[in-house]
């Protein structure tokens, strides 16, 4: 572990809080975060939070970096974040693994996250390119009518733990391309993860004589937080996490007429139709429902399978499950590794005692183990009579439910019968079916897939939700355009001065 922490410059003891290559500050005022080590329950290092005599310092520095950063030619911002992917290629086994040491995913998804890194900043290059307005024709003549885009200003990031490092590149990545300075405040479950990115993006700033571009603060919701969704200096704020805390960041940001993005809630569903492949469901099933302990926002819930093949499937997944290997995420061939503190573990037995309330029936799993250490649990199958209210909601934990349905209307009002709406499936072989679920009367998700599962999704397209998933996108397709502000332009090169709508206004 040491060599790990070493090889990406986290020492015993850390400062919170970065503006670029010069500018960590330790800050007296700043309390004391420990970082612990999901499997084991030990403390991997302390870090000093940022208090807010530091938040400003660091406000005041973006704010400043954003007047320059934003004159600098996009390609040329391009060419600071094709850099960055670089770095990230050559730190991609260190990064990946502290990312699985800090937040308990196995090694080949903590490796997977600094990938998806690395190709975030590959689009990003492209599209500083790309950023691109339309030109429409003018009912006036002699006039030229078009719009184009600008940087926005100070972009507020605050992540979840789940994905310490690639929802910050999401981000992060864009902004830059569109010239925004940016603020990041990670989740304080894995500090270190955070402070391990900001010393590589110092590099390449150092290297293009940046300060203020990024910036990192480690801090608490109460002090960091807050201090950024009423910030008017800030005019969007990208938040990952809960649906109750994507409330209060909307309305706190909505009450300055701020932006936001929202990524919140998933509890996703794959509907199994009556002639799905069923070893091809039982694959995607398992790492979807399995993967990062059920702990990712697009993890797999609930599945509505037709009754005919319910049984045959259930058996299939029992099998799948008993191979599941549990243990340190680092070592060789583990699929599952623990839930990233006590009080997930606290929260998913309490959900399970809710459900066999409202008529649930645990199929496998359903135990804690706590040999291998505080965190660790089986991953659990639960047949439910129908969508109750427990499981309406969203556990984060390893938790699936499995319901029956009928007729194909029945298996999209189940799947639709939930507040959450990110991320979907179905799995069928039937050409009908499959446009019925990508229809407009079909999945009320973000994402809807045929034949592929929930979780996993490709940088290409926008990624975001329905619902009380927030509504918002990020990563690719267009979604570069909420970082930036939109003009609209008309320019008069003609000698006359007609108006719109043919008004006539004096002589």
């Amino acid at each position: 572990m040491k060599a790990l922490l070493d090889k990406l410059k986290i020492e015993p003891v850390n400062p919170g809080a970065c503006t670029g290559p010069d500018g960590w500050i330790s800050d007296p005022e700043g309390k004391p975060l420990v970082s612990y080590n999901p499997a084991t329950g030990e403390p991997i290092a302390s870090i000093t939070q940022a208090s807010a005599t530091t938040y400003e310092a660091v406000l005041r520095q973006a704010a400043g970096a954003f007047r320059t950063w934003q004159t600098v030619p996009a390609p040329q911002r391009g060419a600071v974040v094709r850099d960055l992917g670089t770095i990230l290629r050559e730190y991609q086994a260190p990064l990946g693994e502290l990312v699985s040491l800090e937040m308990g995913k196995i090694r080949p998804e903590g490796l997977g996250e600094v990938q998806e890194m690395i190709d975030i900043c590959d689009f990003a290059v492209g599209l500083s390119r790309q950023l691109y307005g339309v030109t429409t024709h003018s009912e006036r003549p002699g006039h030229r009518m078009y719009e184009q885009w600008h940087p926005l200003g100070i972009v507020g990031i605050i992540t979840a733990f789940n994905f310490p490092t690639a929802v910050w590149s999401w981000n992060a990545a864009i902004a830059a391309a569109c010239g925004d300075t940016m603020v990041w405040k990670p989740a304080s479950a894995v500090p270190l993860c955070a402070i391990a990115v900001q010393h590589l993006v110092n590099q390449v700033a150092g290297d293009h004589h940046l300060n203020g571009v990024f910036n990192l603060l480690v801090g608490s919701g109460s002090v960091i937080g807050e201090r950024m969704l009423n910030d008017t200096r800030v005019p969007l704020i990208s938040f990952t996490g809960s649906v109750s805390m994507g409330r209060h960041v909307a309305e706190t940001v909505a009450r300055r007429l701020g932006r936001t993005i929202l990524e919140l809630g998933g509890n996703n569903g794959i509907i199994v139709t009556e002639d799905a492949d069923l070893a091809l469901v039982t694959r995607a099933i398992l790492f979807g429902a399995v993967g990062t302990a059920g702990q990712r926002c697009t993890s797999t819930r609930r599945i509505i399978v037709h009754k005919s093949i319910a049984a045959d499937l259930t058996e299939r997944l029992k099998r799948a499950y008993a191979q599941v290997t549990i243990g340190n995420p680092l070592d060789d061939g583990i699929l599952m590794g623990p839930l990233v503190e006590e009080q997930a573990v606290t929260d998913m037995f309490a959900a399970l005692e809710r459900v066999k309330q409202e008529g649930g029936e645990i199929v496998t799993g359903g135990s804690r183990l706590p040999d291998k250490g505080p965190c660790f649990v089986e991953p659990t199958i639960v047949k439910m009579p129908r969508q109750t209210s427990m499981v309406c909601e969203e556990t984060f934990a390893p938790i699936l439910y499995l319901m029956e349905y009928g007729t194909l209307d029945e298996a999209i009002a189940i799947h639709n019968g939930v507040p959450q709406g990110l991320s979907s499936a179905m799995f069928t072989t039937n050409l009908l079916s499959s446009e019925r679920f990508l229809s407009a009367t079909g999945s009320d998700a973000g994402m809807a897939n045929i034949n592929v599962g929930t979780s996993g999704a490709e940088i290409g397209l926008g990624f975001g939700g329905e619902k009380e998933t927030g509504g918002g996108r990020e990563s690719g397709s267009d979604a570069w355009k909420v970082y930036m502000r939109r003009q609209s332009n008309v320019i008069n090169w003609s000698r006359d001065l007609p108006l719109a709508q043919g008004i006539k206004f004096g002589d």
